[in-house]
């Protein structure tokens, strides 16, 4: 080679040629090398002809054989050369004679390929074989991706597809704490506290055509006491469940009428009192917003009529007395008197007359209902405390907004 090229690798001229697959002629040529680099060839243990491997196979297999046959028959010639023993010792030769042929077996494996595919095929159990080793790995799977992010805490802001955003406190993901809520479609917004993503405590709802809610809330829902003031005029002040009037309130109508007294699901229903425009008044028990059962109505000119009421009709016993003092009592029927009573306590006038003394009772009964209606809990003081709560709440709702305003707003 030459001086200057000292580290060159020499050059292949020929490459080998496979002529024949016989195992007992190969007609393997190895490359030739210039002559300057060719190297002695070193005698190699494992260059035996290939004749001869297949013989040393056979007989490795039949050492294999006999080396389990050889190792199994001491603890046959155990098992079966002393009749005599006892059932104990017999089990434990048999459970000997089986652990060293489950050992053997398992040695052996390897090169009894068609022992071992009958073992496979008759026992439910699988033997450790040393083939196990050279066996292919399980597949390895591999996953692009990025772990899950963990639930986000504290002021944000955050946009939703349908466009309504919400600024304020989040605890794991959820709304909780004080925030405000913006409702692009419909143009609602709330300012208040949050529970587990819901309107819960104290907070104040505002409506795009003018009505608006400050108050007690429960999961998402009015609850507790509050003062509701209507586009229309109208204002309930008073106790709520699930979102309607529920309890004990008062009611002012956009027309100047009031209520006052208990609501059941929004309606007036139990004992109260309601002021008519025209000065009218009524006091006394109430059905799904009429007035039925006994109550007192008195009218604006001096008459008033004390009786028994039936969806807001005078029905049933009752006494209607002038503003000059005169009277008219008996049994009434969709407004009118159509059997009146009689002073006779021992028969009536008429057959289909009616004793005044039942007369008496029914009134005695309405006057009752009136009072009553009249000493409905007062909730002006409960409702304005939730007022005044719900007004720090939102307070409180407008500086969360801010603050997670200010994070979202890049730092110069």
């Amino acid at each position: 080679p030459s001086p200057s090229s000292p580290h060159k690798r020499p050059l292949l001229t020929h490459t080998y040629t496979y002529s024949s697959p016989s195992l007992s002629k190969s007609n393997y040529e190895l490359p030739i090398y210039h002559r300057h680099h060719r190297r002695p060839c070193r005698p190699s243990l494992f260059s035996v002809s290939t004749a001869v491997k297949p013989f040393l196979f056979r007989i490795l297999r039949r050492v294999t054989h006999l080396r389990l046959l050889l190792f199994s028959l001491p603890f046959l010639y155990f098992l079966v050369s002393h009749p005599t023993h006892s059932f104990l010792l017999d089990s434990l030769s048999a459970f000997a004679f089986s652990a060293a042929l489950l050992f053997f077996l398992n040695l052996a494996l390897p090169r009894l390929p068609s022992i071992r595919l009958f073992l496979a095929r008759s026992l439910p159990i699988k033997l450790n074989v040393a083939s196990s080793a050279a066996s292919s790995p399980l597949p390895v799977l591999w996953s692009i991706g990025s772990f899950p992010k963990p639930p986000i805490s504290g002021c944000l802001v955050q946009v939703f597809s349908n466009g309504d955003v919400y600024e304020g406190e989040l605890n794991k993901g959820n709304f909780s704490g004080s925030g405000v809520y913006y409702y692009s479609m419909s143009g609602r917004r709330y300012e208040g506290d949050w529970v587990d993503g819901k309107y819960d405590d104290y907070g104040v709802e505002t409506w795009p055509w003018g009505s608006r809610y400050r108050g007690q809330y429960r999961q998402g829902l009015l609850h507790g006491f509050g003062v509701y003031r209507l586009w229309s005029g109208g204002i309930y002040a008073g106790q709520c469940s699930n979102g309607q009037s529920h309890g004990c309130g008062v009611y002012t109508r956009e027309d100047g009428t009031w209520y006052v007294g208990e609501f059941k699901w929004g309606a007036n229903h139990g004992l109260g009192h309601y002021h008519f425009r025209n000065g009218d008044t009524y006091a006394g028990e109430y059905f799904t917003d009429k007035m039925h059962g006994f109550g007192v109505y008195c009218f604006a000119n001096g008459h008033r009529y004390e009786g028994a009421w039936h969806e807001g009709r005078r029905q049933g016993l009752g006494m209607y007395t002038f503003s000059n003092g005169e009277t008219q009592s008996g049994h009434w029927q969709n407004g009118t008197l159509d059997v009146p009573s009689t002073q006779n306590t021992v028969y009536p006038v008429s057959p289909v007359g009616v004793y005044h003394s039942k007369v008496l009772n029914a009134v005695q009964e309405a006057r009752r209902a009136r009072q009553k209606a009249y000493d409905v809990g007062k909730v002006d003081e409960s409702v304005n405390r939730a007022v005044a709560t719900a007004n720090r709440a939102a307070t409180a709702a407008r500086v969360a907004a801010v603050k997670a305003t200010q994070k979202r707003l890049p730092t110069v």
